[in-house]
């Protein structure tokens, strides 16, 4: 398994490259790079190989207070289905609730993040500005944390640039 440590100034570039060679495009990495240029990564994950960055996880504040968004997260093809994915969301949920984020949301499989504790965030009053239906997902870090029937909830600034990209 490889080690799980926080990002350092110097993995931006593999970062970058690792996010590009799992994405059908570069706007993960120009998020992640648009994140860390904002200050906004308040939890940045990678997973390291014999000196290489094989993966990656990024959580960055929502504009509601308490909320932190899990986005992107990414594994090198040759360390998939090796529980890599799952020690860094693991580990960053931990990183986030050692952080003081209450709530997490993440846009993604659902069947995937249940195992996580993640559950339909609809059900609790929540929704997203991209339409992802049950893949928009949320999780309290601590009990009665989740700010029920608040509606839309929106992820940094630098989601919104992107989209403009």
């Amino acid at each position: 398994m490889p080690e799980i440590r926080p990002e350092r100034p110097d993995d931006a570039v593999a970062i970058a490259r690792l996010l590009e060679a799992c994405f059908p495009t570069d706007a993960e990495a120009r998020l992640v790079a648009a994140l860390r240029a904002g200050g906004r990564l308040a939890v940045s994950l990678v997973a390291e190989h014999s000196g290489d960055v094989v993966g990656h996880i990024a959580f960055s504040p929502m504009r509601a207070a308490g909320g932190v968004g899990l986005a992107p997260v990414a594994v090198a093809e040759r360390h998939r289905r090796a529980g890599v994915g799952a020690a860094l969301i693991t580990l960053g949920l931990d990183r986030c609730r050692d952080a003081g984020f209450t709530w997490c949301v993440v846009l993604g499989e659902p069947a995937y993040y249940a195992r996580f504790g993640f559950r339909p965030a609809r059900e609790f009053g929540l929704t997203d500005a991209y339409g992802g239906g049950d893949a928009f997902q949320a999780l309290e870090l601590a009990p009665g944390a989740l700010p029920r029937g608040a509606g839309l909830v929106r992820y940094a600034s630098e989601f919104d640039d992107l989209d403009e990209a």
